[in-house]
């Protein structure tokens, strides 16, 4: 009797059931609101009745991918899966699509089209389709006589862009010829991907060298990456983190002639500590790292994005002012009661 495709509807018990039951018997054990929420749809394939291999899809990732590993048909099963994936998601008109995998299974993933970007010792980041990194890549713009130019990167998530994020550039953009300033491409914030970029583009304008990209798919968004897999948080920050810098390192960086990183000193954040660190240890010698210590503000102290987005649940103008451009500023005013509804509505505002 031949596999049979069927849609997994995890929002009802008995698919729920069926799901976990499975991917429990092959030791995957994470199910938290916050990775099942993620999803788009399930699929999965049953022989004589019984779930055999199952799929999962979020956004333009693969995720919960696992197939019984009992007898021969183990790798046609697993093709058979990740093609219907493929096939939906085209469907879907999503022709790009990303893996994150154990090292394992990374050459089961290449024979079935996709290319590795990124390896650690905790997986894999893999992508299929287009436009690729390549593509990225080429559409980012260049200055004459690049390769013999000081350039610089930054990344920030600007949630939103304040007089900190603003010193952090300035810093950069005195000391190279230029400096590519890449937004993490992530809804998942109070201020939206859109809002982030405009605000970021204004707050920099007047700094020639600085160039404003749109981070994309390749300055990974912590929403994407598989936690099931892995122990604990801090494990799930150095995966990403290390997925993260090896893509820049590797990819990013030599083909826009970037030598230096630039990131701002961090004494508040648990989790962005452990990014700088894992940042340390991975870009040099290949890409410098320059560590700026942030800057404060009167009584204010640190200055932090988490302080401002207090402020606007707050209604707290007076201090937002003394935090951010005017040009950051003007769009909080202007947008307020928005930012405040999100925020009531539950948007998260702890945090980076």
């Amino acid at each position: 009797m031949d596999d049979e495709i069927i849609d997994l509807y995890l929002g009802r018990p008995s698919g729920k059931r069926m799901w976990t039951d499975f991917l429990t018997s092959l030791g995957i054990h994470n199910f938290s609101d916050k990775e099942i929420k993620q999803i788009d749809f399930t699929v999965g394939l049953k022989h004589d009745g019984k779930l055999v291999a199952t799929g999962s899809v979020a956004g333009n990732v693969l995720k919960y991918i696992a197939v019984c590993n009992k007898g021969a048909v183990s790798g046609a099963r697993f093709a058979q899966l990740v093609s219907e994936l493929i096939s939906r998601q085209f469907q879907r008109g999503v022709y790009h699509l990303f893996v994150f995998t154990k090292l394992r299974y990374v050459s089961s993933f290449e024979h079935a089209g996709f290319k590795a970007l990124a390896r650690s010792d905790y997986g894999a980041f893999l992508e299929n389709g287009t436009p690729d990194v390549h593509d990225y890549l080429s559409a980012i713009p260049r200055i004459p006589q690049q390769a013999e130019k000081k350039v610089a990167g930054i990344v920030m998530n600007a949630n939103p862009f304040t007089l900190g994020h603003r010193y952090l550039v300035e810093q950069a953009a005195k000391a190279n010829d230029l400096v590519y300033l890449f937004v993490v491409n992530t809804d998942t914030s109070l201020f939206t991907t859109v809002e982030r970029m405009r605000l970021v583009q204004a707050g920099v304008a007047d700094l020639t060298n600085v160039v404003v990209i749109n981070g994309g798919d390749y300055m990974v968004s912590y929403a994407t990456f598989p936690a099931y897999f892995l122990k604990t948080p801090d494990d799930e920050i150095a995966y990403q983190t290390e997925l993260d810098a090896r893509i820049f390192r590797d990819v990013i960086a030599p083909a826009l002639n970037i030598k230096t990183r630039y990131v701002g000193s961090e004494p508040l954040s648990h989790t962005t500590n452990i990014y700088n660190q894992v940042l340390v240890r991975e870009l040099p010698p290949l890409v410098a790292m320059q560590v700026i210590t942030r800057r404060q503000v009167g009584e204010q102290g640190y200055i932090t994005a988490t302080q401002v987005r207090c402020c606007i649940r707050e209604n707290d103008l007076a201090t937002i002012e003394t935090l951010v451009p005017t040009t950051t500023l003007a769009f909080i005013k202007r947008h307020i009661s928005d930012l405040q509804a999100r925020i009531a509505a539950g948007q998260q505002i702890s945090g980076n």
